[in-house]
């Protein structure tokens, strides 16, 4: 044999060696990736030869009001599944499931592709919360039918139907979640929205298991060992479903869209909140059809979108709270502050009109709130500047995130010179401080900041922190949840800050717009806004009279004026004035009272909406 014969057929041995090293290599982590990585998966797939482990779904927490009334429950409901390997053909058990229970095949079929990929053992759910007739069509034809099972499970129930936004809704884990979050599995419910969202892992509890014999066909035999769910915890609320109730009960009354929230000025506990339209959470509770959600989607009110926390307006004259209170305490005024208003005043060359034509003549601060006078906060507002308001008005909740146990909450915007740069490469212009001054311009707010702004002003400068949680039962008892801490306190002068809050007497109980929310005997303090959606010569060029150009009505309130227990907003989206707003205010303040002293609650309200211009 020749040199280059043998060194061709050592080559030949390298090559050979290396390919068996290679194969033995694969092998070895083939069989290391089946004995050990995916020694559950095949361990539970043996198992199901013979044995089957079901699921047992953990009912969620039930949730309760502060008075320990149920707002969220559970009830009882089937599901129908196909259990893949029970079947040697699943096309054949997808028609004829379809036909049965009257399905478009296709969206069956759509079901059954997404998971595809999970043990063949493990139920697909087809129908959540099946009627009685679908479970009784699937049993009549057990035996026709062996790879479809039916199964009890706990579904969420919301039997008030209100504050809707606030508890949120629940539906079936997506393949985001799943990836996202430790422990979830395909087919877990799980809060989507609201509450039902912000204390998910409290409210879900554990799942159980029940192992059972199955004969070939897959037919249970016998029981070998059940682990019991495990309820999810339960939660108190702050909220008091009277309240909540009366709030409701207002909206449904004047029938606007908008949002209100309550709060105990003093903790920051949220009394009650609504935003309108709303929806029926029960509606997700089991799986929403396509109809329902096209429908909620495409609604051009938005049901879906919270107005109480991700509605941003212009506050209009309530935000006169603001420039007052900057002004007293940077010590550019004085409560007894005068100016004289004609009906009208210019500055910087440019007129800005008063809402009273003939004007108010000459008001101190006191009944310039009173009057809701915009000339004097035109002429107090250019005199403290853009800085100073910015300041104060972020003590006071405005422009900022409250912080309230809610997802997706937006920021609202105080303009300042830093943001006009930043936002438009512009500086700002003094004549811009006068359009803030009456909460008009760049000024946007949410309903819930409102609402700690008027917390503010009737506690003295502590900044609460709105929240919902009061209590958690973990099945030792009630156990109560500290309440966050404030975001700021504000050492606001209480001479100075009287003279504010006499201000907002007056509204509700001298010549102010507030007269609707008057109850004898209770000092009610409030503000009305009304804030132009487009300005009057908006309104001209567009030659409209639409519903949807119509003013935003705000009122923001307090009482006691002097120790004040309950505080907050009302939001009317194009509910044409304030006052209209604080009709519902006094149904809320009317029932509060009430209900703390004993008295019979305030029947449904009867009133009806100023829609005069």
């Amino acid at each position: 044999m020749s040199v280059e014969q043998r060194r061709a057929l050592t080559s030949r041995l390298t090559i050979l060696q290396v390919l068996v090293s290679v194969l033995f290599a694969a092998l070895a982590v083939s069989f290391w990736v089946l004995q050990v990585v995916q020694h559950q998966k095949f361990q539970e797939m043996a198992e199901n030869n013979h044995q089957r482990t079901l699921s047992l779904r953990a009912p969620r927490g039930v949730v309760f009001d502060r008075d320990l009334k149920a707002l969220v429950v559970n009830r009882q409901s089937f599901s129908i599944s196909i259990v893949r390997e029970h079947t040697k053909d699943m096309n054949k058990a997808i028609r004829n499931l379809s036909a049965v229970l009257r399905l478009d095949e296709a969206a069956v079929r759509a079901i059954v592709d997404r998971h595809k990929r999970e043990p063949s053992y493990r139920p697909i759910t087809i129908v959540q919360d099946a009627t009685s007739a679908q479970v009784a069509s699937v049993l009549a034809r057990k035996l026709e039918l062996p790879e479809i099972d039916v199964e009890p499970v706990p579904t969420r129930q919301y039997p008030e139907k209100v504050a809707a936004h606030l508890f949120g809704y629940v539906g079936e884990v997506n393949d985001a979640q799943v990836n996202d979050s430790e422990g979830l599995k395909s087919g877990d419910i799980v809060g989507q929205s609201g509450l039902e969202k912000v204390y998910n892992a409290m409210l879900m509890g554990e799942d159980g298991t029940r192992r059972v014999v199955v004969n070939s066909v897959g037919r249970e035999i016998r029981t070998l060992e059940e682990d019991e769910p495990l309820e999810g915890k339960r939660l108190q609320l702050t909220i008091d479903y009277d309240i909540q109730n009366a709030i409701e009960e207002g909206f449904d009354q004047l029938g606007f869209n908008g949002a209100a929230v309550v709060l105990d000025p003093a903790s920051g506990e949220v009394l009650g909140i609504t935003s309108r339209p709303a929806y029926d959470p029960n509606a997700f509770a089991a799986g929403i059809d396509r109809a329902t959600w096209a429908g909620l989607t495409g609604d051009a009110d938005l049901p879906l979108n919270d107005r109480a926390i991700q509605g941003r307006y212009s506050p209009g004259s309530t935000f006169k709270m603001a420039v007052a209170t900057a002004a007293l305490q940077e010590g550019v005024i004085t409560p007894d502050f005068k100016v004289h208003c004609s009906g009208g005043a210019t500055f910087y060359g440019r007129p800005f009109k008063c809402w009273k034509k003939g004007g108010h003549g000459t008001v101190d601060l006191r009944h310039a709130i009173e009057q809701s006078c915009n000339v004097y906060f035109y002429t107090v507002g250019n005199m403290t500047g853009i800085d100073k308001i910015h300041k104060w008005a972020t003590l006071l909740g405005l422009g900022e995130r409250s912080g309230i146990d809610l997802p997706n909450e937006v920021q609202g915007l105080v303009p300042s010179p830093e943001w006009k740069q930043a936002r438009f490469k512009e500086k700002w212009y003094a004549g811009e401080t006068v359009s803030v001054s009456i909460g008009q311009g760049s000024v946007s707010v949410t309903p819930v900041s409102m609402a700690v702004y008027a917390a503010t002003l009737a506690n003295g400068g502590t900044r609460v922190t709105p929240h919902l949680l009061k209590a958690v039962d973990e099945g030792a008892g009630w156990k109560a949840v500290p309440s966050p801490a404030p975001k700021s306190i504000s050492a606001i002068d209480p001479v100075k800050l009287q003279a504010i809050r006499d201000g907002l007497f007056l509204v509700v109980n001298g010549a102010g717009t507030g007269h609707n929310a008057q109850l004898k005997g209770y000092d009610v303090s409030g503000k009305t806004g009304t804030a132009q959606v487009i300005s009057n010569q908006g309104k001209e060029r567009a030659g409209k009279t639409d519903k949807d150009l119509r003013d935003n009505g705000w009122f923001v309130f307090f009482a006691p004026r002097d120790k004040p227990e309950i505080a907050g907003v009302v939001f009317l989206e194009h509910g044409v004035h304030g006052s209209n707003a604080a009709l519902i205010a006094h149904h809320v303040i009317e029932t509060f009272f009430a209900k703390k002293e004993g008295r019979e609650l305030p029947s449904k309200p009867a009133f009806k909406a100023n829609l005069a211009p």
